[in-house]
C-alpha cells in the first residue's frame, strides 16, 4: 500500500509514527508533506519514507491519501490536488475535524471514494479508537481504511451524523482522560506519594480498569461491585465524588464540547 499524509502536523505526525512502528502494517512507501519540513528532516533517512512540501507529487505517488490539515486549509488543499486525483486509483481519507464528506465531494466529485476518519493521538502508540464513515464509493474501499487504523488501535464504522459526537468522545476524550489521571495523581501526592510514584500508580490503575472491561465485556458497575464492600472505603469515596458532581460534570463537559464543535 502506498500512503500519503498531507499535513503532517500533530495528528498527521501521530499517524505516521503509528504506521512506521506497527509491524503488522505493510506499506510500500509513506509520503509525508508539510509546509515547513524542518521538523521532519530525520524521517528522510528512513527507508521508503519521502518528505516533501509538494502535495501534488505525494498524490501522484500514492494510492491512499490521508488528509490531515487544519479545517480552514482543507478547501485550498483539495483545489490544489484535484487535477491529480484518479477516482479509479485513489482513496481519500480525511481526518479533518468538522469537515463533512459532502464538502470534499463538492471539490473532488461524488465518484471519488471518500472516507472520513476520526482517530486520536493515541494512534502514535497503536492504541487509537478510530471512527469511520464514508460515501457510497468510499464504502467499497472501507477495508483499506480499517486495515490502516486497525493496525493502529481499534476502529468502529458509524453514520457520519455521529462523527461530531465521536470527535468529542474519542479525540477530545484523550484530554479528558488525561485530566482524570492527573487528578488521581494529585490525590496520591496528597496522600503521601512522590509525584513520579503517584503518576505511575494512576496510569497503571487506569490501564488496569480499561483492560478489565475490555477482557470481561462487563458493564463498569459490575466491576465496581467487586471492589465495594458494605461500609467500606471504596463506596465512601465513590459517594463523595458523586456528591461533588463527578458523573454530572463529565457529562456536562462532553455536552459543552459537543456544542462547541458544532459552532466551529
Amino acid at each position: 500500500m502506498k500512503v500519503a499524509i498531507i499535513g503532517t502536523g500533530n495528528l498527521g505526525y501521530s499517524i505516521a509514527i503509528g504506521i512506521l512502528t506497527q509491524d503488522n502494517f505493510k506499506f510500500k512507501n509513506l509520503y509525508l508533506t508539510k509546509r515547513n519540513i524542518s521538523s521532519l528532516d530525520s524521517w528522510s533517512k528512513l527507508p521508503n519514507v519521502i518528505i516533501s512540501t509538494d502535495n501534488k507529487k505525494a498524490v501522484q505517488f500514492s494510492d491512499v491519501i490521508i488528509i490531515a490539515v487544519q479545517p480552514n486549509q482543507l478547501q485550498g488543499v483539495l483545489e490544489e490536488i484535484k487535477d491529480f486525483i484518479n477516482p479509479k486509483r485513489h482513496t481519500i481519507i480525511s481526518v479533518v475535524t468538522g469537515r463533512q464528506i459532502k464538502e470534499i465531494e463538492g471539490v473532488l466529485g461524488e465518484e471519488m471514494a471518500i472516507i472520513r476518519a476520526m482517530p486520536n493521538t493515541a494512534i502514535s502508540v497503536g492504541q487509537s479508537m478510530t471512527c469511520l464513515s464514508s460515501n457510497i464509493e468510499g464504502s467499497k474501499n472501507i477495508e483499506s481504511a480499517k486495515t490502516i487504523f486497525n493496525s493502529l488501535g481499534k476502529t468502529m464504522c458509524i453514520e457520519e451524523r455521529l462523527m461530531q459526537s465521536a470527535t468529542v468522545i474519542c479525540a477530545s476524550g484523550i484530554a479528558f482522560w488525561m485530566r482524570l489521571i492527573r487528578a488521581t495523581a494529585q490525590g496520591a501526592v496528597q496522600l503521601g506519594f512522590h509525584a513520579e510514584e503517584a503518576q505511575e500508580l494512576a496510569v497503571q490503575t487506569c490501564l488496569g480498569a480499561a483492560s478489565l472491561l475490555i477482557k470481561s465485556g462487563n458493564h463498569p458497575e459490575q466491576e465496581i461491585d467487586k471492589v465495594t464492600t458494605p461500609s467500606g472505603c471504596t463506596i465512601a469515596g465513590l459517594n463523595e465524588m458523586e456528591h461533588q458532581g463527578l458523573s454530572s460534570s463529565i457529562i456536562k463537559g462532553l455536552v459543552t464540547s459537543f456544542e462547541k464543535i458544532n459552532q466551529i
